[in-house]
């Protein structure tokens, strides 16, 4: 069985975040908003995990510059994951736990983590590209469902909290 390595930037990510929740820090959205890592910065684009459960994990990180890239979103955000290299480049194995351990990433017939992309609050639509090719830009989210292989027609994951 593999075992989930945690991005080396994942863990002081997770500390940040811990930290500027825990005090008030960074830069809430509103009522019913979600502080944000670097919440100084200028941008924010927002992370949404929703496992099969239905439990959902967010994150908003902050960044400077026009755009943030996918992998650097996930990366910043503090959420564990692993990922395995193919030719048409990395997929998504497990995230935040879920599954907890497995033999083979994107087994025929088992549930998997379907992409999804929102532009600055309009509808989920599912990613044409794997998301180390992302590009987020200032209010866009990127979000993970953990997906049956038998449904037809994905669902995505509930709205960003802004």
């Amino acid at each position: 069985m593999r075992e989930l390595r945690k991005p080396v930037s994942a863990g002081l990510a997770g500390l940040v975040f811990v930290v500027l929740a825990a005090c008030g820090g960074g830069s809430g959205t509103g009522s019913g908003g979600i502080a944000c890592v670097n919440g100084s910065a200028s941008n924010k684009a927002y992370l949404v995990v929703e496992h099969e459960s239905g439990a959902t994990v967010q994150r908003c990180i902050g960044f400077s510059g026009a755009q943030l890239a996918g992998d650097e979103l996930l990366k910043e955000s503090g959420v564990k994951y692993s990922t395995q290299h193919f030719s048409f480049g990395d997929a998504v194995c497990s995230i935040d736990g879920e599954p907890k351990t497995f033999d083979t990433c994107l087994p025929q017939g088992a549930p998997y983590w379907g992409l999804w992309t929102e532009s600055k609050g309009g509808a989920w639509q599912q990613a044409q590209v794997g998301f180390t090719a992302l590009k987020l830009g200032p209010g866009d989210a990127m979000g993970w469902r953990y997906t049956p292989q038998t449904e037809k027609n994905p669902s995505p994951p509930p709205a960003p909290k802004r």
